[in-house]
This record gives structure tokens, C-alpha cells and sequence, in this order.
């Protein structure tokens, strides 16, 4: 079972992007894309500090990040967890924050030059030069953004597979063992005579 919270805080905010914090009803905060624009996407919100209550037996799931449309979890530690199953947590963690890290820079240069092509457009708006935005214009700067980041791409698809392969391994792993102590730990039945 999975339990989803609001689970940012103004505290958890990089301090570039603390000055443009919107408040969200009470319950903390969120940023828009235009805030981290010439700043480090990793410095702002990364993951929460938030923990859930000592009794809970569930991974937590916040809402997504607004740079990197990632929701962010905290996982749930077992009182008795075993080193493969900490290996295995560990191992997700590391996987959320470098998938946090590559998709809000990802988010934020696209967004950045979005906002160029944009403004180059009012401008022609302005000048009487243009008077529309076509879908084919839209396509070629799509285009162009991808051709430019191909290798960054396949470079994090390469990566994906290879955390998600490791990941995949050390579940199985933990299935297994976990399984093997359930049925060695069982209480000889008795048979009858």
C-alpha cells in the first residue's frame, strides 16, 4: 500500500529558490519551472526530510516536483531489515535522487530555451513580422532540442536500464530470502500415526 502526502516544507528549499517559494494552502510549498531558471535545478527541492509516523509499514509518495515531475518517496525501514533489503533501499534511493537530478536540469534547459523561442516570437509579434505560432515551428525547436541532447539521452536511457537491472537482481534476491526463511523457519507439522 502506498500513501500519498504533501510532504514539502519552505525549510527544504534550496536557498536560490527560497525567495520565489509560493505558498499552497498551508501545507507548504511549490515552484514553478521560471524560478530555477540560471540556477542549479539540484540546489531546489531534491527530496523531503518529512517522516512518517514510527508505526508506519508503507513507502510514503509526495507530490510530484515541479522541476523534475518526480514524486518523490520516502521509504519505509523496517525495525529488522537486513542488509540485502538495506542494500536494496539504498540502491532506490540513489536511483530517485540521480533520476531527480538529470530531469529537473532536463526540464529547466528546455523550459529556458522554450522561453527564448518565446520571447523571439513576441518580438516578432511586436514588429508586425509574424502573426501566429505555428505547430511546425513547435516541431523544428522540439527537434532541435533533442538533436542537441541525443547523447545525453541515450547516455541516461544507458543508465536507466543498467540501475533498473541492479534493482531488479537485488529484489529478486530479497524474494528469494525472504521466502527461503519462511519456509526453514515453519514449525514441523505433526504427522499422523
Amino acid at each position: 500500500m502506498v500513501v500519498v502526502c504533501p510532504i514539502y516544507r519552505p525549510e527544504q528549499i534550496g536557498p536560490w529558490c527560497r525567495s520565489s517559494v509560493i505558498r499552497v494552502r498551508g501545507r507548504g510549498c511549490r515552484l514553478g519551472w521560471h524560478v530555477a531558471i540560471g540556477h542549479q535545478a539540484k540546489d531546489c527541492v531534491r527530496s523531503s526530510a518529512f517522516q512518517p509516523a514510527p508505526d508506519s509499514t508503507h513507502d510514503w509518495i509526495g507530490p510530484p516536483n515541479r522541476l523534475s515531475n518526480i514524486r518523490p518517496i520516502t521509504y519505509h525501514v523496517p525495525a529488522q531489515e537486513s542488509a540485502l533489503e538495506e542494500r536494496l533501499r539504498r540502491l532506490r534511493q540513489q536511483t530517485e535522487v540521480w533520476n531527480h537530478e538529470f530531469w529537473a536540469y532536463q526540464n529547466v534547459a528546455f523550459n529556458k530555451l522554450l522561453l527564448d523561442l518565446f520571447s523571439v516570437l513576441l518580438l516578432a509579434l511586436f514588429t508586425g513580422r509574424k502573426h501566429t505560432l505555428g505547430s511546425e515551428e513547435m516541431a523544428l525547436f522540439y527537434k532541435s532540442f533533442l538533436d542537441t541532447n541525443r547523447t545525453r539521452h541515450a547516455n541516461y536511457n544507458k543508465e536507466w536500464y543498467r540501475r533498473n537491472f541492479r534493482i531488479t537482481l537485488l529484489m529478486g534476491r530479497v524474494a528469494l530470502t525472504n521466502a527461503w526463511k519462511t519456509v526453514t523457519n515453519r514449525t514441523p507439522s505433526s504427522s499422523p500415526s
